[in-house]
């Protein structure tokens, strides 16, 4: 028994972290000390000796005095496959053409995605459940779809890497990309004041509106003061985010002072407000204007043709794709790339009318 070496809680812990990066539970950068101390239990002296035991075995890389570790695997240690989250805004997004492009792209290149199982929305975009929901979840990396300004701000506090697919994303430190609609928007307004419109309301989902107006909503009201119009919420009322309350906030405008000209924001509320509009007996564009946030391959079936803001998702998987890649290299990328988008003025937009109404 002259042999027996007995661990020691440094070298017990360096054992722990190194099957946790072997099997792909920590990819990238190591989390910091007062991190490790609280998951491991021990005291940070103890944390930094097993990390400097890892350093020495070659699978930690020093980054700087106050910056994390590198996590580098061995090059005879075959990496572990990366479970890619794609974390939905609403399950609906799995029927969307380019998140089955994402995934089958991912499976290509011999990654694992899913699709979770809950959304954003089931989730109530509440930070503390998204929490849960993660730790509750084995991924190496998230793909977040749609995330407020609070979820996106948590996953960038996170060691697992985090992708902002959409959302408040330029306000966070967090990998993304995104459209940037916000000059497609501000030529939208013009257009529509150019055609006599100042009547224009603007139909966001309640994340773009709180806690205050995203960059796109914030173009659109900027544009209108631009051009002379008053602004206030009749612009970009707020709503219950449900299909009842969509519809009570559709009714509501309709009512009083009806709008001339409506932008509505994502194609889901752009198929609803359709269906209120005709049941209503409100023509467009002769009643009103109605502009779509979001292009649609249907729309080329269309008579007459859909104004829309236009731009290529396919640039969306690519710039996903050269995220995850670098993840999987161990790399922290935290890079925001935003796409261009254009207004494409179509069929559903004309001369102010004289006045919308509703068939009683």
């Amino acid at each position: 028994m002259s042999g027996f070496h007995s661990l020691t809680t440094a070298e017990q812990a360096a054992g722990y972290l190194r099957e946790e990066m072997q099997t792909g539970n920590l990819i990238g950068l190591m989390p910091g000390v007062l991190r490790l101390e609280a998951e491991l239990g021990v005291n940070r002296k103890t944390v930094e000796t097993a990390l400097r035991l890892l350093e020495k075995k070659g699978f930690l890389v020093p980054q700087g005095p106050g910056r994390r570790r590198k996590i580098v695997l061995p090059e005879n240690l075959e990496p572990p496959q990366l479970r890619v989250g794609i974390l939905l805004y609403e399950k609906e997004d799995s029927q969307l053409g380019y998140i089955g492009e994402l995934v089958r792209q991912l499976q290509q290149r011999g990654y694992l995605p899913f699709l979770s199982n809950r959304s954003l929305i089931d989730l109530g975009m509440d930070e503390q459940r998204v929490a849960a929901f993660v730790a509750q979840t084995s991924a190496n990396a998230w793909v977040v779809i749609s995330g407020s300004r609070e979820v996106l701000e948590w996953f960038s506090r996170q060691s697992i890497p985090a992708f902002a697919l959409h959302g408040r994303q330029p306000s966070v430190a967090i990998a993304g990309t995104a459209a940037r609609k916000s000059t497609a928007m501000a030529t939208t307004v013009r257009r529509l004041t150019e055609l006599g419109h100042s009547r224009i309301v603007l139909l966001s989902r309640e994340e773009r509106r709180k806690p205050v107006p995203g960059i796109v909503e914030q173009a659109f009201l900027d544009e209108l003061q631009t051009q002379g119009i008053t602004v206030g919420s009749y612009n970009l009322p707020d709503w219950e985010d449900n299909s009842e309350g969509f519809s009570r906030c559709l009714t509501s405008l309709f009512r009083h002072t009806a709008p001339t000209a409506l932008i509505i924001d994502a194609m889901e509320l752009f198929i609803a407000a359709q269906q209120f509009l005709l049941h209503q007996g409100i023509r467009v564009p002769q009643d009103v204007s109605i502009v779509c946030g979001d292009p649609h391959p249907s729309f080329a079936w269309c008579h007459p043709t859909i104004a829309h803001i236009s731009y290529d998702s396919r640039i969306w998987v690519r710039n996903t794709m050269r995220w995850v890649n670098n993840v999987a290299r161990g790399e922290n990328d935290r890079r925001q790339v935003i796409s261009k988008s254009k207004f494409i003025e179509g069929g559903t937009v004309g001369v102010v009318p004289i006045e919308p109404r509703i068939e009683k």
